[in-house]
Protein backbone atom coordinates (compact mmCIF):
# COMPACT_ATOMS: atom_id res chain seq x y z
CA UNK A 1 0.00 0.00 0.00
CA UNK A 2 1.45 3.36 -1.03
CA UNK A 3 0.73 6.20 1.39
CA UNK A 4 -0.92 9.49 0.50
CA UNK A 5 2.34 11.24 1.38
CA UNK A 6 4.29 9.07 -1.05
CA UNK A 7 1.81 9.82 -3.83
CA UNK A 8 2.08 13.54 -3.09
CA UNK A 9 5.88 13.36 -3.17
CA UNK A 10 5.81 11.36 -6.39
CA UNK A 11 3.62 14.04 -7.95
CA UNK A 12 6.27 16.63 -7.05
CA UNK A 13 8.93 14.63 -8.89
CA UNK A 14 6.62 13.92 -11.83
CA UNK A 15 5.81 17.61 -12.28
CA UNK A 16 9.48 18.60 -12.03
CA UNK A 17 10.53 16.10 -14.68
CA UNK A 18 8.17 17.64 -17.23
CA UNK A 19 10.03 20.15 -19.43
CA UNK A 20 6.75 21.47 -20.88
CA UNK A 21 8.26 22.14 -24.29
CA UNK A 22 5.88 22.81 -27.14
CA UNK A 23 6.58 20.28 -29.92
CA UNK A 24 7.84 21.91 -33.10
CA UNK A 25 9.39 20.68 -36.34
CA UNK A 26 12.96 19.40 -35.87
CA UNK A 27 15.65 17.90 -38.08
CA UNK A 28 15.15 14.44 -36.56
CA UNK A 29 13.60 12.68 -33.59
CA UNK A 30 15.35 10.35 -31.16
CA UNK A 31 13.11 7.85 -29.37
CA UNK A 32 14.85 6.72 -26.20
CA UNK A 33 14.58 3.00 -25.54
CA UNK A 34 12.84 1.76 -22.39
CA UNK A 35 10.25 -0.70 -21.11
CA UNK A 36 7.46 1.60 -22.31
CA UNK A 37 6.18 1.17 -25.87
CA UNK A 38 4.27 4.38 -25.29
CA UNK A 39 7.45 6.20 -26.31
CA UNK A 40 7.07 4.71 -29.78
CA UNK A 41 3.40 5.67 -29.85
CA UNK A 42 4.20 9.29 -29.00
CA UNK A 43 6.91 9.32 -31.66
CA UNK A 44 4.46 8.05 -34.26
CA UNK A 45 1.93 10.74 -33.34
CA UNK A 46 4.58 13.44 -33.71
CA UNK A 47 5.68 12.01 -37.07
CA UNK A 48 2.09 12.14 -38.32
CA UNK A 49 1.94 15.78 -37.24
CA UNK A 50 4.93 16.55 -39.45
CA UNK A 51 7.37 17.27 -36.64
CA UNK A 52 10.30 15.41 -38.23
CA UNK A 53 11.15 13.38 -41.37
CA UNK A 54 13.38 10.79 -39.69
CA UNK A 55 13.56 9.06 -36.30
CA UNK A 56 16.30 7.11 -34.57
CA UNK A 57 14.99 4.50 -32.16
CA UNK A 58 17.82 3.71 -29.76
CA UNK A 59 18.27 1.05 -27.11
CA UNK A 60 19.56 -2.47 -26.46
CA UNK A 61 18.03 -4.39 -23.55
CA UNK A 62 18.24 -4.01 -19.78
CA UNK A 63 17.16 -5.99 -16.75
CA UNK A 64 13.77 -4.30 -17.11
CA UNK A 65 13.29 -5.07 -20.81
CA UNK A 66 15.13 -8.27 -21.64
CA UNK A 67 12.04 -10.43 -21.13
CA UNK A 68 9.40 -8.16 -22.62
CA UNK A 69 11.61 -6.87 -25.47
CA UNK A 70 13.93 -9.75 -26.36
CA UNK A 71 14.85 -8.32 -29.77
CA UNK A 72 15.99 -5.06 -28.16
CA UNK A 73 14.17 -1.88 -27.23
CA UNK A 74 14.93 -0.04 -30.46
CA UNK A 75 13.77 -2.94 -32.62
CA UNK A 76 10.51 -3.30 -30.71
CA UNK A 77 9.93 0.44 -31.07
CA UNK A 78 10.58 0.14 -34.81
CA UNK A 79 8.11 -2.74 -35.13
CA UNK A 80 5.50 -0.73 -33.27
CA UNK A 81 6.02 2.31 -35.50
CA UNK A 82 5.75 0.17 -38.65
CA UNK A 83 2.51 -1.35 -37.34
CA UNK A 84 1.16 2.17 -36.90
CA UNK A 85 2.03 3.19 -40.45
CA UNK A 86 5.41 4.91 -40.30
CA UNK A 87 7.41 3.96 -43.42
CA UNK A 88 10.57 1.97 -42.90
CA UNK A 89 12.51 4.63 -44.80
CA UNK A 90 11.76 7.12 -41.99
CA UNK A 91 13.26 4.91 -39.25
CA UNK A 92 16.83 4.24 -38.19
CA UNK A 93 17.64 1.69 -35.47
CA UNK A 94 20.50 2.06 -33.02
CA UNK A 95 20.54 -1.28 -31.16
CA UNK A 96 23.49 -1.01 -28.78
CA UNK A 97 22.89 1.80 -26.28
CA UNK A 98 22.44 0.74 -22.65
CA UNK A 99 22.04 4.12 -20.95
CA UNK A 100 20.90 7.63 -21.81
CA UNK A 101 24.39 8.88 -22.59
CA UNK A 102 24.93 6.06 -25.07
CA UNK A 103 21.47 6.72 -26.54
CA UNK A 104 22.63 10.22 -27.44
CA UNK A 105 26.20 9.44 -28.47
CA UNK A 106 25.36 6.38 -30.55
CA UNK A 107 22.41 8.09 -32.25
CA UNK A 108 24.60 11.06 -33.08
CA UNK A 109 27.23 8.77 -34.61
CA UNK A 110 24.61 6.88 -36.63
CA UNK A 111 23.17 10.10 -38.04
CA UNK A 112 26.66 11.32 -38.93
CA UNK A 113 27.38 8.04 -40.72
CA UNK A 114 24.21 8.57 -42.76
CA UNK A 115 25.20 12.17 -43.55
CA UNK A 116 22.10 13.55 -41.88
CA UNK A 117 22.43 17.24 -41.05
CA UNK A 118 21.08 17.88 -37.55
CA UNK A 119 20.39 21.29 -36.04
CA UNK A 120 17.50 20.28 -33.79
CA UNK A 121 16.26 17.07 -32.19
CA UNK A 122 12.83 16.14 -30.88
CA UNK A 123 13.80 14.00 -27.89
CA UNK A 124 11.06 11.51 -27.00
CA UNK A 125 11.19 9.78 -23.63
CA UNK A 126 9.02 8.48 -20.82
CA UNK A 127 7.20 11.32 -19.04
CA UNK A 128 9.22 10.98 -15.85
CA UNK A 129 12.55 11.15 -17.66
CA UNK A 130 12.09 14.23 -19.82
CA UNK A 131 14.38 16.43 -17.75
CA UNK A 132 17.01 13.75 -17.24
CA UNK A 133 17.13 13.03 -20.98
CA UNK A 134 17.26 16.72 -21.86
CA UNK A 135 20.07 17.45 -19.39
CA UNK A 136 22.08 14.53 -20.73
CA UNK A 137 21.58 15.50 -24.37
CA UNK A 138 22.53 19.12 -23.75
CA UNK A 139 25.78 18.00 -22.13
CA UNK A 140 26.78 15.56 -24.84
CA UNK A 141 25.55 17.42 -27.95
CA UNK A 142 25.58 21.10 -26.97
CA UNK A 143 25.51 22.56 -30.47
CA UNK A 144 22.08 21.04 -31.19
CA UNK A 145 18.75 22.38 -29.94
CA UNK A 146 16.67 19.79 -28.09
CA UNK A 147 12.90 19.78 -27.69
CA UNK A 148 11.54 17.33 -25.14
CA UNK A 149 8.39 15.28 -25.66
CA UNK A 150 6.56 12.46 -23.91
CA UNK A 151 3.06 11.08 -23.46
CA UNK A 152 0.86 13.94 -22.22
CA UNK A 153 -0.80 12.21 -19.29
CA UNK A 154 -1.07 12.70 -15.53
CA UNK A 155 0.81 10.51 -13.07
CA UNK A 156 -2.26 8.48 -12.09
CA UNK A 157 -3.07 7.66 -15.71
CA UNK A 158 0.53 6.67 -16.40
CA UNK A 159 0.63 4.39 -13.37
CA UNK A 160 -2.60 2.75 -14.55
CA UNK A 161 -1.05 2.16 -17.99
CA UNK A 162 2.06 0.50 -16.50
CA UNK A 163 0.05 -1.42 -13.87
CA UNK A 164 2.85 -1.33 -11.31
CA UNK A 165 2.73 1.70 -8.97
CA UNK A 166 5.84 0.82 -6.98
CA UNK A 167 7.86 0.32 -10.15
CA UNK A 168 6.89 3.79 -11.40
CA UNK A 169 7.71 5.46 -8.09
CA UNK A 170 11.04 3.65 -7.92
CA UNK A 171 11.85 4.85 -11.44
CA UNK A 172 10.85 8.42 -10.55
CA UNK A 173 13.21 8.37 -7.58
CA UNK A 174 16.00 6.93 -9.72
CA UNK A 175 15.57 9.63 -12.36
CA UNK A 176 15.65 12.33 -9.69
CA UNK A 177 18.80 10.93 -8.09
CA UNK A 178 20.62 11.09 -11.41
CA UNK A 179 19.66 14.75 -11.84
CA UNK A 180 21.29 15.41 -8.48
CA UNK A 181 24.53 13.45 -8.84
CA UNK A 182 25.33 13.12 -12.54
CA UNK A 183 26.24 16.79 -13.24
CA UNK A 184 29.25 16.46 -10.91
CA UNK A 185 30.28 13.32 -12.79
CA UNK A 186 30.11 15.11 -16.13
CA UNK A 187 27.15 13.14 -17.48
CA UNK A 188 24.63 15.98 -17.79
CA UNK A 189 24.17 19.71 -17.34
CA UNK A 190 23.10 20.96 -13.92
CA UNK A 191 19.43 21.60 -13.26
CA UNK A 192 18.16 23.82 -10.43
CA UNK A 193 16.12 21.62 -8.11
CA UNK A 194 13.47 23.35 -5.97
CA UNK A 195 13.65 22.66 -2.26
CA UNK A 196 10.18 21.09 -2.32
CA UNK A 197 11.34 18.55 -4.92
CA UNK A 198 14.50 17.75 -2.97
CA UNK A 199 12.46 17.16 0.20
CA UNK A 200 9.97 14.96 -1.67
CA UNK A 201 12.86 12.92 -3.09
CA UNK A 202 14.40 12.40 0.34
CA UNK A 203 11.06 11.29 1.81
CA UNK A 204 10.55 8.77 -0.98
CA UNK A 205 14.04 7.38 -0.42
CA UNK A 206 13.32 7.08 3.30
CA UNK A 207 10.06 5.31 2.47
CA UNK A 208 11.98 2.62 0.57
CA UNK A 209 11.49 3.57 -3.11
CA UNK A 210 15.15 2.91 -3.79
CA UNK A 211 15.47 -0.04 -6.16
CA UNK A 212 16.57 2.21 -9.06
CA UNK A 213 19.18 4.21 -7.19
CA UNK A 214 22.77 3.97 -8.37
CA UNK A 215 25.62 3.60 -5.84
CA UNK A 216 27.19 6.89 -4.82
CA UNK A 217 30.97 6.66 -4.48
Amino acid sequence: MISAQAWSDAQQLWDFQQMRHEPRPCSVAIGLGSHDLGVADVTVDLYRRGMFPLVVFTGATSRTTRDRMPRGEAEHYRERALELGVPDSAILVEPNARNTGENINFSRALLADRDVTVSSVLLVSKPYEERRAYATARKLWPEVEFVSASAPMPLTEYVDSIKDPRFVLDMLVGAQQRLLIYPEQGFMIRQDVPDSVAVAYERLCAAGFTSRLVPVL
